[in-house]
């Protein structure tokens, strides 16, 4: 499947909404749950328009290394309001915050 379609939305939007909170998850995790690892970037697509699905916490979905989306300025003060750490470089701390399927 290389095509957005409504399937794979709603299992985009789905996903998304289970991320706990202070926790994060990446555009591949997201894809590799979804069933398809290898559309990373549509999910990026997706969660570009994502208040159109409701409120879903996009802010916790970054990119494989940790770093925030462009032009999404609230991601990072919305992160560390749930406690989320960064690194020195501006990329969130994956190994604390990432989160793992069935973590709670």
């Amino acid at each position: 499947m290389s095509k957005l379609n409504d399937d794979f939305i709603y299992q985009i939007v789905a996903i998304v909404a289970e991320i706990p909170y202070g926790k994060v998850a990446t555009y591949g995790q997201i894809a590799k749950l979804a069933g398809n690892d290898r559309n990373s970037r549509l999910v990026g697509k997706v969660l570009g328009f994502a208040e159109a699905f409701g409120e879903i916490p996009s802010h916790r979905v970054v990119n494989s290394s940790g770093r925030l989306a462009p032009c999404f300025y609230q991601q990072e003060s919305l992160l560390l309001s749930e406690g989320v750490t960064f690194k020195n470089n501006g990329c969130v701390n994956l190994k604390k915050h990432q989160w793992r399927l069935g973590e709670k």
